[in-house]
């Protein structure tokens, strides 16, 4: 009877352990906090459930059957795999790691998107004005909300929230705005045709969150490129310009020959006639204040700054550059090298391995200057696949090694020269001479003095303060000292480019050549710690339009000829068995 008795007492003693745990659990699940009441109930059920076990493993020897070893196993393997999936779960919502393996990197944020979000001063949020969150719109949305946290959007139906609609000035669905600060700006207007755009978000968002607006000249006069768009004109450049916050104005220096104070950088593309001594001048001059140059030279013209260029130690080789390997790539011949070779420099440091591509240009000579540094941005492939060519009236492109320029050639280059002005005040001012003095200067009218016998009563005679002599002076007052802000370094930028096509318009929006000149300016604009890299890249367009006959033709294999085809192979194969 005892025996018995002690096997109800822990048979009741064992279901006392799970329901302390389960009110326990039930105590934490509900009120959040695993404090001290949820603890006083789970601790004592779960040593009352070890004891029984521990009791009832002595009682019948559980751990020494084979069977207890095999399911003790078993539940130790499925407990290790658990754990194992918790653990990789935890460390996937802990740490992200995303791959994109298509072409242009469709799901990933250019470099510039990155960098420029992940350095935002103060919160940005993004309002759609949308009822439907288009897929494509939302991973890129959610692409820009991972690399900062000041970074949100919210989708807004302006039926139902009209007040805000009227707040930020949206008017109709599809409409993206960018709030940052006080500051509103339409992105753009998204529908089905048109989804929201990288470019456009990016471009608006470094827009609102520079704090300044930089000037940009493009000199004009000398045939150069035109601004509007046209045929060669460099329209699409300019708005890239813009969408940077440049503001972009030109400039002739024919009237007054002096480069503006507030000029960040002068553009000069493309001129097809030569400068005037005094324009040349005027680029000199502004380079030696602290300016910054950007020269794009096609072939066959002469701009007339041979002796800009030599100051900076480059000479424009008037030979064509050729690539044979273009025409392949390309399609604009062998007259448009194709670059995939970048120089080490913050313009191309992202580039890599892609495509630019130069159709009308001329090879640059770098000559290393005291002062000076230079770093070749653009380089050809090597000989026999690219050289300078001296004929450009034969339709037969050959090398002539007495002639012609083997490759790799030297397409654009970026300079850099920092010097230290010249002080003018430090050289004290002659004093005039006494002759000097006296005739530019009146003299003095004497006053009235008073009689000898009135002086020698009232007052001592005056005795004559002597005049320092030119030693004497020297020594007691100190040579003026020069100011510390006129002995601050000046750092002026230069880069040359032997080639204007480019940048053109349907050319510019093509590979990286967008990027290169883009790139060129915001780095002579000096402005280091802004993004220099890739620009977001837009998907391609890779729908295949076919003709009625080949979508008849299609149809008619994929429902006739295939079906028949694998009719005839079944009807082989059941002869054959037979």
């Amino acid at each position: 009877m005892k025996i018995v008795a002690k096997k109800k007492l822990w048979k009741y003693l064992f279901w006392l352990g799970p329901f302390l745990v389960t009110v326990g659990l039930t105590v934490g699940l509900i009120s959040e906090q695993w404090g001290l009441i949820s603890l006083a109930f789970l601790i004592p059920g779960i040593v009352i459930i070890g004891l029984w076990i521990i009791w009832q493993s002595y009682q019948t020897n559980l751990w020494k059957r084979r069977s207890t070893q095999a399911g003790t196993n078993a539940l130790v393997a499925t407990l290790a795999v658990l754990a194992i999936l918790g653990l990789i779960n935890f460390l996937g919502t802990r740490y992200q790691f995303r791959a994109d393996l298509t072409e242009t990197q469709l799901f990933s944020l250019a470099p510039q998107s990155r960098e420029l979000v992940k350095v935002l001063p103060q919160p940005v949020k993004i309002w759609v004005f949308d009822i439907n969150q288009n897929p494509q719109d939302l991973q890129l949305l959610e692409n820009y909300r991972r690399q900062s946290s000041k970074f949100n959007f919210e989708y807004v139906d302006p039926q139902l929230r009209p007040g805000l609609a009227e707040k930020i000035g949206a008017k109709d669905y599809g409409e993206v705005y960018l709030e940052y600060g006080e500051k509103r700006e339409l992105v753009q207007t998204i529908n089905q045709n048109e989804r929201l755009s990288e470019i456009k978000l990016t471009s608006r968002l470094q827009k609102l969150t520079s704090s300044t607006t930089t000037k940009i000249y493009l000199l004009q006069g000398h045939g150069e490129s035109q601004l509007s768009p046209a045929k060669g004109a460099i329209s699409q450049a300019i708005e890239g310009l813009k969408d940077k916050n440049y503001t972009t104005e030109p400039l002739s220096l024919v009237e007054n020959p002096k480069v503006p104070q507030d000029a960040a950088v002068v553009i000069v593309a493309s001129p097809k006639r030569g400068l005037f001594e005094a324009e040349v001048k005027a680029l000199q001059e502004y380079l030696n204040r602290g300016g910054n140059l950007l020269l794009m030279i096609d072939p066959n013209t002469d701009p007339k700054l041979d002796s800009l260029l030599k100051e900076w130690g480059v000479r424009l080789d008037n030979r064509l550059a050729v690539d044979v390997s273009s025409e392949n790539f390309v399609g604009l011949g062998p007259a448009a090298p194709l670059v995939t070779e970048y120089g080490q420099h913050p313009i191309t440091k992202d580039f890599r391995n892609d495509i630019s591509f130069y159709p009308i240009a001329r090879s640059l000579e770098i000559t290393p200057v005291t002062g000076i540094e230079a770093t070749p941005l653009l380089r050809t492939k090597p000989y026999p696949i690219s050289w300078a060519e001296s004929d450009l009236e034969s339709e037969k492109l050959q090398f002539n090694p007495d002639k012609d320029l083997k490759g790799p050639l030297t397409l654009g280059v970026a300079l850099t020269r920092i010097q230290t002005p010249k002080s003018t005040s430090s050289t004290p001012s002659p004093l005039p001479s006494p002759t000097t003095q006296n005739k530019t200067s009146p003299a003095p009218t004497p006053s009235p003095l008073p009689s000898p016998t009135t002086q020698n009563k009232t007052s001592p005679a005056p005795t004559p303060s002597p005049l320092p002599s030119p030693t004497t002076q020297n020594k007691t007052s100190p040579a003026p000292t020069p100011s510390p802000s006129s002995q601050t370094p000046i750092e002026s930028r230069l880069v040359v480019f032997g080639s204007s096509n480019f940048a053109t318009d349907g050319l510019f929006d093509r590979q990286l050549n967008g990027d290169v000149f883009l790139n060129s300016v915001t780095w002579l604009n000096q402005q280091d710690k802004q993004p220099l890299s890739i620009r977001p890249k837009e998907p391609k367009n890779r729908r295949i339009i076919l003709t009625t006959t080949q979508a008849n033709l299609l149809t008619l294999s994929s429902v006739l000829v295939l079906p028949l085809i694998g009719f005839a192979a079944a009807v082989i194969l059941w002869w054959k068995r037979r």
